[in-house]
């Protein structure tokens, strides 16, 4: 019998508070959770609780110290050196990758970057302008468009980000409308899974799902400091061997399961500070 295809989908939903996203019903990242787990991530102290530094580590799989990322302006990054894994993958490996992103730094029109830099394939949609009516609507393009590619490509590693939750936080604070920007994303995340599901090819594969938050926010809105809202993150995995939650998860180990799940071999990425958390 053939072996099945091992693909890997990370979501990456901006400025999710774990205790708001704790009390209300988000059905598509309970059910992933479900089969695999939920776990609360503490971002280090040496990063700053800011999208830059928090997002550079998720994806490289190695800490501030030598991806260089100390804020939103990626002044003096190493990413060259330690590049996300979208890139490495594509590089190294030969494996098709695709980025979607609605945030500059993470993707820009042209030439990548700074953070994702030379995937396979990549969509950059940005807002209209930095409101929350207009990252919802760049959210809404940047799933359709995702939802196309999972569907009807054959992607090994994909990395989509939704930034709504983190923008209405900023302009609006924590409160009712906060809460329906975490459940608009919640039902996007549905609608990414539905694309996979419906690949013809799906039942001969195997799917690794990890969806993750960079930082929380204080109750008014904000980041950057060290309070315990503002340093707690999290991540829903779910996926082959992903069972139960280890004791300690981190940023850098997001990127180590992403190799792990399409079955690189270690020695190829020696650089990383993260471990998988799979058992296979």
């Amino acid at each position: 019998m053939p072996t099945p295809a091992d693909r890997v989908l990370v979501v990456g939903i901006d400025g999710v508070r774990l205790d708001v996203l704790r009390r209300l019903p988000t059905p598509h990242l309970d059910a992933l959770a479900a089969d695999g787990f939920r776990t609360p991530v503490e971002v280090d102290a040496r990063t700053p609780t800011m999208s830059g530094p928090c997002w550079a580590t998720v994806v490289t799989g190695v800490g501030v110290d030598k991806h260089g990322v100390w804020s939103n302006d990626f002044t003096g990054h190493r990413l060259d050196v330690f590049p996300d894994f979208a890139t490495r993958l594509a590089r190294q490996d030969g494996r098709r990758t695709f980025v979607a992103a609605g945030w500059q730094p993470l993707m820009q029109v042209r030439d990548g970057g700074p953070l994702f830099r030379a995937p396979s394939r990549s969509a950059y949609i940005a807002p209209a302008e930095d409101a929350p009516e207009a990252w919802e609507t760049c959210d809404e393009r940047i799933t359709e468009e995702a939802a196309g590619v999972l569907a009807g490509e054959d992607i090994d590693a994909s990395f989509v980000y939704l930034g709504a939750p983190d923008e209405t936080a900023h302009v609006l604070g924590c409160g009712a409308a906060y809460e329906e920007a975490v459940l608009r994303a919640d039902e996007r995340v549905g609608r990414l899974l539905d694309a996979v599901r419906s690949r013809p090819a799906y039942d001969g594969e195997r799917w690794t799902v990890l969806v993750v938050t960079d930082h929380g926010h204080v109750d008014a809105g904000g980041h950057g400091g060290r309070s315990l809202e503002e340093r707690t993150a999290w991540l829903v995995a779910n996926g082959p061997g992903i069972t139960s939650a280890p004791p300690q998860v981190r940023h850098v180990d997001v990127a180590a399961q992403v190799f792990a799940s399409l079955g690189c071999s270690a020695d190829r990425h020696w650089t990383l500070d993260g471990r998988p958390f799979s058992r296979v």
